[in-house]
């Protein structure tokens, strides 16, 4: 497994992250997954004998069940706490209180608090914010989020959902204000949509902040039980649950050329999916989900696969963004500005 630095911080963690979406079932959970507490246990325990060092919850997964079923896997497997680095969230609605969903610095001690308990741990390495929360002003969340920083419950800070210039003035005010600034960004990200490639995956580069791409495999669309002829998985959660959106049509003709070059690889399309992420700039850890172990296997070989300069281009070139200003103007006013 290789290991890439979370940003500038001088951690390192896996290029893949393990991913707890599945885990539990509960409320409208029950769509992406249903596992377990005891496959929970060997999702767990073979991602961390194979290297992931990096795993992904959140507090809104399963109504918290996510959590509590990643903190009581942590301690029946005895892992030692410093071996994992563990991230969770804050944003998502916990409650039918009117104060128990957003980013107030009330409810992100409140949910710190709350996350603390189900996974059993004394602190998070790293909390995101789950999303934007329009009426709670950014200085207010900063300060929420220096708060648990300070606490020591709290280790580094990252963003999740948010578009470009309002990480940079969240990162510009906590500069000003001497406090903690974010360090990354989780953000929707495969080769069916490539959407961040705008300004994200510059700003972030720029700005030395990690990239965490989620459903890599675009909600399972990518996994191969999909094409043009068989639109329905039957055993895949975008039957019930058709998210994230991309555009199908241009999906199946990408699943055709990864089709043909897994088959070059005896690899299957979701590994060929994966390594495409995995291998763009600016990506520091791709967040894999299972339901079971084979599954998980799969994923995790992606990270091994070798496909060629010009295998990869294909891929890039047959999923290329279709331009949008300014990035048109920006890319023909930048030519001949070299010198030669």
């Amino acid at each position: 497994m290789k290991y890439n630095e979370l940003g500038k911080t001088g951690v390192l963690v896996s290029e893949l992250c393990l991913g707890t979406m599945t885990f539990g079932g509960k409320g409208f959970w029950t769509a992406i997954g249903q596992v377990p507490q005891d496959e929970v246990n060997q999702i767990v325990k073979t991602s961390v004998e194979k290297g992931i060092n990096f795993i992904d919850t959140a507090n809104g997964y399963s109504e918290g069940l996510s959590e509590t079923m990643l903190g009581i896997a942590l301690k029946e497997l005895g892992i030692p706490r410093q071996e994992v680095f563990v991230a969770t969230k804050v944003r998502i609605r916990m409650g039918a209180g009117a104060n128990q969903v957003g980013l107030s610095r009330l409810h992100i001690m409140d949910s710190v608090n709350d996350s603390l308990q189900r996974l059993n741990l004394s602190h998070i390495d790293l909390l995101y914010i789950h999303g934007v929360d329009p009426i709670t002003p950014l200085e207010e969340t900063m300060r929420g989020l220096e708060d648990v920083v300070r606490s020591g419950k709290v280790r580094y800070l990252g963003v999740s959902n948010h578009p470009a210039w309002m990480m940079m003035k969240a990162n510009a005010y906590a500069d000003k204000m001497g406090w903690t600034k974010f360090v990354a960004s989780q953000n929707y990200y495969t080769i069916a949509s490539r959407d961040i490639e705008r300004e994200i995956i510059p700003m972030a580069i720029n700005e030395n902040i990690g990239i965490m791409p989620w459903s890599p495999l675009a909600g399972g669309f990518l996994s191969g039980k999909y094409t043009r002829h068989n639109e329905k998985a039957g055993d895949s959660r975008r039957d019930a649950f058709d998210f994230p959106p991309i555009n199908k049509q241009k999906a199946y003709d990408l699943i055709n050329l990864m089709a043909e070059i897994g088959q070059h690889h005896n690899v299957s399309i979701a590994n060929v999916a994966l390594n495409w992420v995995i291998r763009q700039p600016g990506m520091t850890s791709t967040i894999i989900g299972a339901k079971n172990l084979l599954q998980l296997n799969d994923n995790i070989a992606s990270a091994n696969l070798e496909l060629t300069s010009e295998e990869l281009q294909k891929l890039t070139d047959a999923s290329s963004l279709t331009p949008e200003y300014p990035g048109w103007m920006v890319t023909r006013q930048s030519a001949g500005r070299w010198p030669e």
